[in-house]
């Protein structure tokens, strides 16, 4: 079920909205037997749609047979309860059905966790709706996967303070990834989160630049829990790859509060590689929607390569079961995205097109974030010395009696650790940049 609202038009179309909402049902498991638009004014408080369209829709549930009714919004508490109550089916919307396919695909204890999280998050408020709702269940279904039946059945209180300790335990999977990220600046490797829409093809492109064997599907949020990886770039220094959860329109704000711990990767990441599927028909508004979630988590100052994946299927037809329609990689799409950014680089990630000049990119961001700085290193910080040689430039180099003088560049992420070992204060230079 969408809703066209007059006055308030988003990136997608309500029917292109649709068409993503049926694959995500794709991805959750349920077939789809019908959908509707309703043109509002205004949204119904109690109900979101008209009261009208409410009994229209009791007469497909009995035509249709409907087990379930999917709504492309987020409703308020009482718009799902009133609607069950004048349906008498199960109500998800698109908030829910997200959380659900989260759920299913959460691999680690570290994305149980945060799915969890995110899951009372949007269930607290409707507790009192799903309570009678919910004791009538049998077993899990689409909308109950993740903490389960009888955490459920839990009284507020109760979910409150499971709340709490899942708060806790986030806050430990945030230090130890932040241990983590230290560990790995110690080692002296640059960080590179890969970021884009679901389903655009990060894990193929991950696996293609290191061999990895993260798991590959055709369906949204076909992965969740990011993946590190090394990978050897062009001048043989070498960097770390992250795979991270796609991003989505309307992400869910719950998504976002509970996966602070795997943002964080974005967040500390030198370079940004935002992946793009070419053969999506809305590649525009994807594009636009990855920027507008970057921007909402102030990521707005590392340097961002827009990476064209599935090049090769330019021209070429093929069909999505999901929406029933075909679809190809369009030239006017590729033309408009190569003019609005002109350092885009083509790639195939699943038959390894453009994967060099990807990596070479990535290097020209990494050498032009770096800093030029001049110290003393003591001799007993050899290894800092050691990772300049493999991650920065060294222009000069002078033995002297009390360490060795360092003229060069550095990566933003090793200044601070260089400066601390010289023991020297910061020179102009380093106190401007």
């Amino acid at each position: 079920m969408g809703v066209r609202v007059h006055g308030r038009d988003g990136l997608f179309s309500v029917e292109d909205s649709l068409d993503e909402l049926a694959r995500l049902a794709q991805t959750a498991g349920i077939e789809i037997a019908g959908r509707d638009i309703q043109n509002l004014d205004a949204v119904h408080p109690g109900t979101y749609i008209g009261s009208g369209k409410v009994e229209e829709l009791a007469h497909l549930r009995d035509e249709l047979h409907i087990d379930v009714l999917l709504f492309d919004e987020e409703l308020s508490p009482a718009q799902l309860r009133n609607l069950e109550k004048a349906l008498e089916i199960k109500i998800i919307d698109r908030t829910a059905l997200i959380l659900d396919i989260f759920a299913l695909h959460a691999r680690t204890a570290e994305g149980a966790l945060q799915v969890e999280m995110a899951q009372y998050a949007y269930r607290l408020p409707r507790l009192t709706h799903q309570w009678t709702h919910l004791s009538r269940q049998t077993q899990g279904g689409v909308g109950l996967r993740g903490p389960g039946e009888t955490q459920l059945e839990l009284d507020r209180r109760q979910i409150v303070a499971r709340m709490a300790q899942l708060r806790a335990k986030l806050d430990q999977v945030r230090q130890t990834r932040g241990l983590q990220r230290r560990r790995r600046r110690r080692q002296g490797l640059p960080t590179v989160a890969i970021v884009g829409y679901t389903n655009a093809g990060k894990s193929t492109l991950l696996n293609r630049l290191s061999d990895a064997d993260v798991l590959v599907e055709d369906k949204l949020f076909a992965t969740l829990d990011p993946t590190t990886r090394r990978v050897a770039l062009p001048s043989g220094k070498e960097a770390l790859f992250t795979d991270t959860v796609g991003f989505i329109q309307k992400l869910p704000t719950e998504l976002v509060a509970a996966f602070r711990a795997t943002l964080e990767e974005v967040e500390e990441a030198d370079v940004l590689i935002h992946l793009v599927d070419l053969s999506s028909r809305h590649v525009l508004e994807q594009v636009r929607t990855v920027e507008e979630v970057l921007a909402d988590l102030n990521m707005r100052d590392q340097p961002v390569i827009l990476a064209l994946n599935k090049v090769d299927l330019l021209d070429m037809v093929e069909e999505d079961e999901a929406v029933g329609r075909r679809f190809a990689v369009r030239r006017d799409d590729l033309s408009e995205l190569r003019a609005r950014y002109p350092d885009a680089v083509l790639v195939s990630a699943q038959q390894g097109v453009g994967i060099d000049e990807l990596l070479a990119e990535v290097e020209v961001q990494l050498a032009a974030d770096m800093i030029e700085t001049e110290v003393l290193l003591p001799y007993q910080a050899g290894d800092a010395l050691n990772t300049w040689r493999k991650q920065g430039i060294i222009d000069d180099l002078r033995y002297e009696a009390q360490g060795v003088r360092v003229r060069g560049r550095l990566p933003k992420w090793m200044l601070e650790d260089v400066l601390a070992r010289a023991r020297a204060p910061r020179t102009a230079d380093t106190d401007d940049s």
